[in-house]
């Protein structure tokens, strides 16, 4: 694959307002777990290897069951998701595939009345924000880390 320009060293300032995001993320109420299931599957789906390979590393140095992570692009297909892990995954796909039906009013209900508002809000952030950083890597080709 061709190299192609390095954001974080040609724009630092962009960088840091990504960082930012991710910071708040890291400090927000959301779960390790639920955080690492919204950045992968969101990943799995814009196909960005670099993200993929980051976050179940994460995953599994955070706790995560392989097994979770293997079937992660089957999770409707399992019992291995608690309800409140569906609908953070449902969440995450239909945002992250806005162009089809974005995040529709039954899934968002789901959510409503599992989760506060302020978890839910902090859901969506992580997911616009694992999909900027899909954006980001793919567009770049950034190379997979060790």
């Amino acid at each position: 694959m061709e190299k192609r320009i390095q954001i974080e060293a040609a724009d630092s300032a962009a960088y840091k307002g990504m960082y930012q995001l991710e910071n708040y993320l890291h400090q927000s109420q959301l779960t390790k777990t639920h955080l690492n299931l919204i950045k992968t599957r969101a990943s799995q789906l814009n196909q960005c290897s670099f993200c993929i390979d980051m976050h179940t590393k994460e995953g599994l140095e955070n706790g995560e069951q392989q097994q979770r992570l293997f079937l992660l692009n089957a999770w409707r297909e399992t019992e291995l998701f608690t309800e409140e892990e569906r609908i953070i995954l449902q969440m995450t796909e239909e945002v992250t595939m806005i162009h089809q039906k974005g995040l529709t009013n039954k899934t968002y209900q789901k959510a409503i009345e599992k989760f506060d508002d302020q978890y839910v809000s902090q859901i969506i952030m992580a997911i616009a924000t694992i999909n900027a950083w899909n954006r980001i890597g793919i567009s770049t080709h950034m190379p997979l880390g060790n």
